[in-house]
């Protein structure tokens, strides 16, 4: 058993029904967000490989993985195989219809999550937070707009689907973000050792 499916296979259908391993987002500024999810990596890499002082060795590694991981993401839209990998569990489990409170639950563990993860990383770069401030807001914005996109609150959803020149907010919510980090390597870059 599965998750309550008889097959892994079975599992593996249902889930294929809500999502397919495709680009998420082919437009432009899709695709110069995966630039700039790939361009904080490598600073944040190069942060790693010449330690300039004051650079928070243990927040570079995390936000290495982060920009690795979220710039994937972006385009292979984990985050709805996920959902649809719950929603094939509900259903084949037989809670589907009582699925809010598990929507909770697991909205309210992220928030909580990402909540006591920014305090512990605030007070772990205490003595270190002028040098690596900028970085750590960066991150604090990419993960409110995670969590503004986990939650899927549909007002939100239209605020932040509106546009600003042109550009839909999520673009200029998400690289805000990016743009923080990088602008903090650089400038860790730039002072050296």
């Amino acid at each position: 058993m599965f998750f309550g499916f008889s097959s892994l296979a079975a599992l593996r259908a249902c889930i294929a029904r809500d999502w397919r391993p495709q680009i998420g987002d082919p437009e432009i500024t899709g695709w110069l967000t995966v630039l700039s999810y790939f361009l904080c990596f490598v600073l944040a890499v190069m942060v790693l490989r010449r330690r300039p002082a004051g650079a928070a060795r243990g927040l570079w590694l995390t936000i290495a993985g982060l920009m690795a991981f979220l710039g994937v993401n972006k385009q292979l839209d984990l985050q709805t195989a996920l959902t649809a990998t719950g929603r094939c569990m509900a259903r084949a489990q037989g809670w589907y219809d009582d699925r809010h409170m598990v929507q909770l639950a697991f909205i309210a563990g992220l928030v909580l999550g990402v909540a006591l993860a920014l305090a512990w990383t605030t007070n772990a770069l205490r003595g270190h937070m002028r040098r690596n401030g900028p970085a750590l807001l960066g991150l604090a914005v990419l993960c409110g707009f995670v969590l503004v996109r986990a939650v899927g609150f549909h007002h939100v959803d239209r605020l932040i689907s509106a546009d600003f020149a042109n550009i839909k907010y999520n673009f200029w919510f998400e690289n805000a973000g990016l743009w923080l980090i990088a602008i903090n390597a650089l400038m860790l870059l730039r002072r050296g050792r």
